[in-house]
């Protein structure tokens, strides 16, 4: 039996547009959103347990950077870096052995620079769609055109394709939609398999149904592709034990979930 656990970070909180987390028409049939920008936490998971420690996803950049050139509101506490988390928990950068990006957006693979003796794995797909995106996503990506550096600048990464076990009982498979790219990360654990989404299930209404529209989802608004993103939530739904299993980035619940249960899994 996996004696592996998983410790949601909470790296921050970023400022969206209802838009990123449902589809412009889901949201005549959702009562109750909030009105204006909805403020979601940005979370890593630190994979613990095994002979290796493993991340997935880094988290976010610091405020100044966050609202200038990303989600204008968007911000980082302080103690909320992932170095400053790792730390909270006894651990710096360096005792980090493998690191899994769902992604490479900007709120998900920050301060890779910090971890010098991490194994760095991406999907090959994003990562050259990450140094050549069109115009639409260079903010996603940090675009050189922007007038920055890119946080993945000068970053050594090892790249994966397709369904891959990257050691005992943490498999990364193919999520593609809302980026070229996207992976998703399957951790078994003593209370079943855990999915980390990224952000291919932007938050747990993705999951639901909604029959008014004839969908068996509920789609988010984000996406490069509307079909890979529609048939990689529909797997995961049906991959998972069930809901509570997914663990999305920017899951709102899960900020009460882990103040009653901050390792998840045991």
């Amino acid at each position: 039996m996996s004696k592996l656990t998983i410790r949601p970070l909470n790296t921050g909180f970023i400022s969206l547009d209802k838009q990123y987390l449902f589809h412009a028409s889901t949201i005549p049939f959702l009562p109750g959103l909030p009105e204006g920008k909805i403020e979601v936490p940005d979370y890593a998971f630190l994979i613990e347990g095994g002979d290796q420690l493993v991340l997935v996803d880094t988290g976010m950049c610091w405020t100044d950077r966050a609202n200038t050139y990303h989600h204008p509101g968007s911000y980082q506490p302080v103690g909320m870096a992932i170095h400053e988390q790792l730390a909270a928990h006894g651990l710096t950068p360096d005792d980090i052995d493998i690191i899994i990006l769902t992604h490479l957006h900007w709120d998900h693979s920050f301060y890779l620079e910090r971890f010098t003796k991490a194994t760095i794995y991406v999907h090959s797909m994003e990562l050259a769609f990450a140094r050549n995106p069109i115009p639409m996503y260079f903010k996603s990506y940090e675009s050189a055109a922007l007038g920055i550096t890119s946080h993945i600048e000068g970053i050594s990464f090892t790249t994966i394709d397709g369904d891959r076990e990257l050691l005992p009982g943490v498999r990364a498979f193919e999520t593609f939609g809302h980026s070229p790219g996207h992976i998703s990360v399957e951790v078994d654990t003593r209370a079943g398999s855990f999915i980390c989404s990224g952000d291919s299930v932007f938050c747990p209404e993705n999951l639901n149904p909604l029959p008014a529209l004839h969908y068996d989802i509920t789609p988010p608004g984000r996406y490069v592709d509307a079909v890979d993103m529609w048939h990689s939530i529909e797997m995961q739904r049906d991959r998972a034990k069930d809901k509570s299993f997914i663990l999305g980035s920017h899951d709102r619940p899960l900020i009460e979930r882990v103040c009653d249960t901050p390792v998840l899994g045991r």
